[in-house]
């Protein structure tokens, strides 16, 4: 939002200093980005006088000058200098513009340097409007009146010396999208007073020969209300050349009176509106959808094609104007129009924001309707912007036409002083609340309050406060601890799930993990590689394509992140997550994981030896250490039922029966050829809610049972077919007596050609080791005997093989 003082102060009455209002609009919510200050650039250029203007002695076309100037202002000596000019109107009397050796010349982005031009010394340069960047007009130095005050800075006898301020309006503020209300703010916080915006009705001296018409599907949401009227007669020249020096100084460049006009309207009042050429309207104008095939060229000379459904302004017989974002360019004023047909209206923000991103169109309009524009000023300013027309351009106004009326925003919420207390910790008198809630727009009614029509994002009494606070400097705020509400120690509130969630995150910490925080979105094909990317999950309004689904899992933010890293060069790297994923959209459908990624190698290059590249392995005891944390028992099982984006043969699953813990292994080398990832790379994915929830409600630990009595380690060697997995016979060993078995472990695998050799074709050899842990007394070798009969039973049966000889 762009604005200069002198148009802040059309709306408010103050005496503040430039700085004091800077601070209080970014003290007020409105940060300030930025100022320029005319003086900063033209502040060198002064009015002078040509003493005399005789031809170059060595040029048709150029004049040489003698100049009388005043460097040091209007009191101090006159100097005179010499200067070549090549203007048509340079002459001996005439009063202009100077610009010494030394200034740095905006029109031209160049810095003055003595010269010297076909043999003739130049020092300084009498100057044109567009080399100072006030017009396009570069036919001819400035030609003053010859009362001009010689020596005076030329932005100060022009009335130029205006700032302009630069501020960011956060989206919650559209009313701040006007200059009167930024002056409304600084008003309220005392820096001046608003001051009153009378706008009369005026009659229409004629019926409006054009008829306007909102089509039924539309005016209940997308266009409630629509006005206009026809003023004929009119004169669209050069608009005054204050409203040219305001609408210059932000940045827009003036066209002509009516055009200026409602531009004027858009940035002073956040009313945009649009002007019709009426010649070129056939008939009635019809706020409709879209239809097919229909195309417009805008006024930014690029040509639309709305989709269906999308709101236009048409004629009889084809579209005018893309509602609420940009008029079309057939339908345009120009310098010849003489009757003109004004339009003001109220757009859905939604719509407004949804056809112009989809059409990708950005306009000052646009930009406001999609954030709201009070639907109570459509009509005044109407009447507002028609007495303008009127006295600047002429003519004759017609009766008000509409359809539609304005949306119904009336909402009253309660006011409750002590909330201010309470809330923020403010100590705020509540008259001097009642008095900044009044001064804003609000009306109270003893302790109902209700907002004003500009102010869409008061929604409840919490702002009432917000607004009190804002006015009264949220830069006095003072941190106060919260009162409690009984003495000693506070009862525990983190839940089950975030005390989890907190373990898991330390655990991964203390592992040597670097902790990411990556997006909820991802891209389409990072979603289906792992198990998502349906519309379930789709976006509908995007950010960017890479962020059209939510994640079904933590492991492809990760993965991505990785692949960043890498073209980097950073190789080595361990990455983790806790965070939620997405089944589906609607509530329930989320959960959380808590994964990680291991690539590269565990350790640095040394001359020890060290190095190795990271496994399966190292991901396994990094899954089974956060399940530790979460409290998972000791005794769940490890499968191979694992999802598609794990290698088969490198992956398994932690589970207890069908319930899954986590997963981990070796990602699928598919997946890492579509992520851009080196690899191989290890990665696991824990599910917390999975874990059950102790029998206790107590999070201490259990009591450290230890026994007394000898351990026993006995070692079996099996021959088994080469197909049999290590972990059925570890499974089977284990359940042979849960009660005595402590722990078993394989220890040594014969494999291969020679192995073959000795115990047949398609066979190899595993060898387990197990504790046997005593509890009530020390084992016997009878006691011995029977469990290992047991355990060589139950491994036998469950794998196929036979004990090795």
């Amino acid at each position: 939002m762009k604005f200069t003082l002198s148009w802040l102060k059309d709306h408010l009455d103050t005496s503040a200093a430039l700085d004091d209002i800077l601070y209080a609009l970014t003290d007020l919510g409105h940060e300030v980005e930025g100022v320029e200050n005319p003086a900063d650039t033209l502040g060198a250029f002064r009015i002078c006088r040509v003493i005399e203007a005789v031809q170059h002695p060595n040029a048709d076309r150029l004049r040489l000058c003698r100049v009388e100037t005043y460097p040091d202002g209007p009191d101090g000596a006159p100097q005179e200098v010499q200067v070549v000019c090549g203007a048509h109107n340079a002459r001996t009397g005439l009063v202009g513009v100077f610009a010494p050796v030394g200034t740095h010349v905006p029109g031209t982005g160049v810095d003055l340097k003595p010269g010297n031009i076909r043999g003739v010394d130049s020092n300084g340069m009498l100057c044109s409007e567009r080399e100072l960047m006030l017009s396009d007009d570069h036919d001819g130095i400035i030609d003053l009146p010859s009362d001009a005050p010689l020596g005076v800075r030329f932005i100060d006898y022009r009335g130029l010396n205006d700032p302009m301020i630069y501020v960011k309006i956060t989206p919650n503020r559209p009313d701040a999208l006007g200059v009167r209300g930024l002056a409304r703010d600084l008003a309220a916080r005392g820096l001046g007073t608003l001051k009153p915006m009378e706008i009369a009705e005026i009659k229409g001296s004629f019926p409006c020969p054009i008829r306007v018409e909102i089509h039924p599907d539309l005016k209940s949401k997308a266009a409630p209300h629509f006005t206009g009227r026809l003023i004929r007669g009119v004169k669209n020249g050069p608009s005054p050349a204050w409203m040219q020096a305001r609408l210059r100084a932000i940045g827009l460049r003036p066209i002509s009176a009516l055009v200026d006009i409602t531009n004027y309207f858009t940035i002073g009042l956040n009313r945009p509106l649009h002007v019709f050429d009426a010649a070129k309207i056939t008939g009635a104008l019809h706020i409709r959808p879209s239809q097919n095939d229909e195309t417009l060229t805008a006024l930014d000379g690029k040509t639309y094609a709305p989709l269906p459904g999308q709101m236009v302004i048409a004629d009889d017989q084809h579209a005018l104007s893309i509602a609420g974002i940009m008029g079309g360019e057939p339908s345009g004023v120009t310098q010849d129009t003489t009757d003109v047909f004004v339009e003001s209206a109220w757009w859905d923000p939604i719509t407004v924001a949804a056809t112009g991103r989809a059409l990708k169109i950005n306009s000052d309009a646009r930009y406001r309707f999609e954030r709201g524009v009070d639907p109570a000023f459509t009509l005044p300013g109407l009447q507002a912007a028609s007495q303008m027309i009127l006295d600047l351009c002429g003519g004759e106004a017609s009766e008000v036409v509409s359809d539609g009326a304005p949306i119904d925003t009336s909402r009253q919420y309660t006011f409750d002083a002590g909330r201010t207390g309470s809330l923020v910790g403010m100590d705020i008198p509540e008259a001097t609340q009642r008095e900044t809630l009044c001064a804003l727009g609000f009306t109270l009614d003893g302790t109902r309050a209700t907002p004003p029509t500009w102010r869409p994002d008061v929604q409840g009494e919490a702002d009432l406060v917000e607004e009190i606070a804002r006015v009264a400097s949220l830069s006095k705020l003072v941190g106060k601890p919260l009162a409690r509400s009984q003495p000693g120690v506070p009862a525990p509130i983190l839940t089950a799930a975030q005390i989890r969630e907190r373990a898991a995150r330390r655990t991964l910490a203390a592992l040597g993990y670097n902790e990411c925080v990556t997006y909820s979105f991802i891209d389409h094909l990072s979603a289906s590689l792992f198990g998502g990317g349906t519309d379930a999950v789709r976006v509908d309004n995007p950010i960017s394509s890479e962020m059209s689904h939510l994640r079904p899992d933590l492991l492809p933010g990760l993965l991505r992140a990785a692949a960043r890293n890498q073209a980097r060069g950073f190789m080595d790297l361990s990455l983790a997550e806790v965070g939620p994923a997405f089944s589906g959209g609607e509530p329930g459908e989320q959960h959380t994981q808590a994964a990680g990624i291991l690539v590269g190698h565990v350790a640095p290059r040394d001359p020890f030896g060290s190095r190795r590249p990271v496994d399966i392995y190292d991901a396994k005891a990094d899954a089974e250490a956060v399940l530790a944390a979460l409290g998972a028992p000791a005794r769940a099982q490890i499968n191979r039922k694992v999802p598609a984006w794990f290698h088969p043969g490198r992956a398994g699953t932690i589970a207890l029966g069908p319930n899954t813990l986590a997963t981990y292994g070796e990602i699928h080398p598919r997946i890492v050829a579509e992520m851009d990832l080196k690899g191989p790379v290890m990665g696991f994915t824990v599910y917390p809610a999975s874990v059950p929830q102790p029998k206790t409600k107590t999070s201490m630990r259990p009591a450290l049972i230890l026994s007394d009595l000898q351990a026993v380690d006995r070692d079996f060697a099996f021959v088994v077919d080469t197909g049999v997995e290590a972990l059925t016979a570890l499974n089977a060993a284990q359940g042979a007596d849960k009660a005595l078995i402590g722990s078993v472990r394989l220890f040594d695998q014969f494999i291969g050609e020679k192995a073959e050799s000795q115990m047949g074709a398609g066979k190899k050899s595993i060898a387990l080791t197990v504790r046997l842990q005593p509890t009530i007394a020390t084992l016997t070798d009878k006691e011995i005997e029977a469990v290992s009969a047991k355990i060589i039973e139950k491994v036998c049966k469950a794998t196929g093989g036979t004990l090795r000889g």
